[in-house]
């Protein structure tokens, strides 16, 4: 899946290089203002996993190959961890503030 910006030579790329279907998605015409393209979140959410861990909140790896292992390994961190909790997913929200006691 792609961003319009990215059609024409990508999805051409994609299928002689690749040999896989890009699907470029497009904002419909009458469109006006932010809103949800379909798909697209599920991607975008994919990316803010990936970006929580640290290294790989920036690009410091200079192989591409290099670039891949360390989002297979922070998949994999993050699969490891959904199957071995227990309970439901949650995240842990703002603490309340307490006061410490004057003396």
């Amino acid at each position: 899946m792609g961003d319009q910006g990215f059609a024409d030579r990508l999805v051409d790329w994609t299928a002689i290089i690749l040999g896989r279907e890009l699907e470029i998605v497009r904002k419909s015409p009458d469109q006006r203002g932010f809103q949800v393209q379909p798909k697209r979140w599920a991607v975008e959410r994919t990316f803010s996993w990936i970006t929580a861990h640290r290294r790989l909140a920036r690009d410091y790896e200079t192989s591409p190959a290099h670039s891949e292992s360390m989002i297979r390994w922070a998949m994999i961190d993050i699969m490891v961890r959904r199957l071995t909790r227990r309970g439901t997913a949650s995240r842990p929200g703002p603490r309340p503030l307490t006061r410490i006691p004057s003396r």
